[in-house]
């Protein structure tokens, strides 16, 4: 008896099987899989956040009102406290007008910014500069958290899935779903609300990181959520600053400490606004 044609319809119904099954595992990991994307409804997950539309008007009020870097334009991701991405803009005319790769960096430095802060304890991307340095001359022995940049890798799927068309609009393919990332130098700060609870975090890429962390701390505080508990600049009035060597630091001719370096036409961190304080 001829097997054959048997062999043959079995070998083809395992095939269907696992073409069902690998279709499957690929759909799993595109990007906005079960979380709705328009900002009535973004499943719950973003709702203690800033929507889109809110998001894009304190970022150009801050593209508009800072004066350090090169005044470049720039993106603003916000992440909530599970690191679920929630909101992704674009200061310029249109997606091609800021630096393309700066739309990935500003969503690490919202999830770095979100991953390293506690309740009590507010620490911005810039603060994390000094310490994730290798060795050198001045500093044989590294910093303290070398290898800290290279901890959590960003999501490709998420990073560069969906319509390049879509980016930076409310229905960015990166929302509703988590980055991951670790940038360490300025532009990304976590996001306290008026009682004092930590919600997320927000990154801005697209200039020097001095100018990216100003244009950040400005977005904060117009979108009301700098009510910072503590951190680790020593200025009480911005505890998450960004502490620079020769500005608002040491001044010993290298970066130590929580210091990040100058950059580029930058300004004294200490002239941004004060940081919120928790009524009692």
């Amino acid at each position: 008896m001829n097997n054959q044609p048997h062999r043959i319809q079995l070998l083809a119904s395992a095939l269907l099987v696992s073409a069902a099954l690998s279709s499957h595992a690929i759909a799993d990991t595109k990007p906005n899989r079960g979380i709705p994307q328009d900002d009535k409804s973004r499943g719950g997950v973003c709702s203690n956040l800033p929507s889109y539309a809110q998001l894009k008007t304190a970022l150009l009020s801050a593209v508009g009102s800072e004066s350090s870097g090169f005044n470049l334009q720039m993106w603003a991701t916000v992440v909530n406290r599970d690191g679920v991405v929630c909101a992704v803009a674009f200061s310029g005319a249109d997606r091609g007008a800021q630096w393309p790769g700066s739309r990935v960096i500003s969503a690490q430095k919202a999830n770095t910014a979100n991953a390293f802060s506690l309740p009590g304890l507010a620490l911005s991307t810039a603060n994390l500069y000094s310490a994730v340095q290798g060795t050198s001359g001045a500093n044989p022995l590294g910093g303290s958290l070398y290898g800290l940049q290279f901890s959590n890798p960003v999501d490709p799927a998420v990073a560069y899935g969906g319509n390049p068309a879509l980016v930076g609009t409310h229905a960015d393919p990166m929302v509703g779903n988590r980055i991951g990332g670790v940038n360490v130098f300025g532009g990304g700060l976590a996001l306290y609300n008026n009682s004092g609870v930590l919600v997320g975090a927000v990154g801005l890429s697209g200039d020097t990181s001095c100018a990216d962390h100003n244009m950040a701390w400005r977005v904060r505080n117009t979108l009301n959520l700098d009510y910072v508990p503590a951190g680790v600049s020593g200025d009480a009035a911005r505890p998450d600053n960004m502490v620079i060597d020769d500005l608002n630091g040491d001044s010993n001719g290298k970066t130590d400490g929580w210091e990040q370096p100058t950059c580029a036409n930058t300004t004294n961190p200490t002239s941004l606004p004060a940081a919120k304080s928790v009524g009692p």
